[in-house]
């Protein structure tokens, strides 16, 4: 197996290159038929030829919907054909009412969620954005009630962080040393889906106390590997992470290969992508 930069994480070793899930399970953010489209070519075996060749490149880490049967029936598959295990980061979602605020989360309710998420041995836990960014109290600068959720998934051996898409959650979980090993945070040139300007959000990423996972570099398709890439790879720490969904063994392998190029500061070493309209550009043959 080859072996992809690594970084350290709460006293796990990640590969910087994170395996996204939302291609393979059909989110799109695009439109239904694009969902359509992505569901009826994505079966077990289909995502575990896309996960089988980050594995054999050391991508080994994968960030999703850990107790969604199908991902976790490929990651399996995968991790037979190669002989390497996972390192999965879990994202499950806890509801929230107009109470949770002030009475804290329902007991019952994490107990239930976070030991169905125990059970695929998940070396993180980090509560999906629509949980964390609930909870973002910006007139007392706080996460309401997050420390419990970091306590209880602590108690079943998993390692807490968050995912968020609010900056303000980033800065006050440093604030107020809130016990995680990690965040979760859209970065991207376009800044979709970002609430603030992305130069801000660079600043925020290099000055969180603790590394960043960034996901949708590509901004879910709208922008094209080369450019996502070397915006992405060329502006966050040596800590941090970038989370790439792919729909097909070669475009796993592109993107492997575009990054390490990166990485070491070497020209793209990829084939350009060939149309009629650039024959007038290209080299003579001799």
């Amino acid at each position: 197996m080859s072996s992809f930069p690594r970084t350290m994480v709460g006293g796990v070793s990640l590969s910087r290159l994170i395996i996204g899930t939302n291609w393979f399970l059909g989110f799109s953010h695009t439109t239904p038929a694009k969902d359509h489209l992505i569901k009826s070519h994505m079966d077990r075996s289909a995502i575990a030829d896309v996960i089988e060749v980050f594995f054999r490149a050391g991508v080994d880490t994968i960030m999703g919907p850990s107790w969604v049967p199908l991902l976790r029936e490929a990651i399996a598959e995968a991790e037979d054909r190669t002989g390497t295990s996972a390192i999965v980061v879990a994202t499950p979602m806890f509801p929230v009412s107009p109470q949770t605020p002030v009475d804290g989360f329902d007991p019952d309710e994490v107990k239930r969620v976070l030991d169905e998420t125990a059970t695929f041995k998940p070396a993180f836990c980090m509560p999906h954005q629509a949980t964390t960014d609930a909870m973002v109290d910006r007139c007392t600068r706080s996460i309401r009630k997050m420390d419990q959720l970091c306590r209880l998934i602590r108690e079943r051996d998993m390692i807490p962080g968050l995912s968020t898409h609010m900056p303000e959650a980033i800065i006050y979980a440093d604030e107020t040393g809130l016990d995680i090993a990690m965040y979760i945070s859209i970065y991207n040139a376009m800044g979709f889906l970002m609430q603030i300007e992305v130069d801000w959000i660079a600043r925020m990423i290099q000055k969180a106390q603790k590394p960043v996972m960034t996901i949708k570099p590509m901004a879910a398709g709208q922008l094209r590997p080369f450019q996502a890439l070397n915006f992405v790879w060329n502006t966050i720490r040596e800590q941090d992470m970038v989370t790439v969904g792919c729909l097909s063994p070669r475009e796993a392998q592109e993107v492997i290969d575009l990054s390490l190029d990166i990485l070491a500061r070497r020209p793209a070493s990829l084939p350009l992508q060939e149309t009629r309209s650039k024959a007038s550009v290209k080299a003579v043959s001799s």
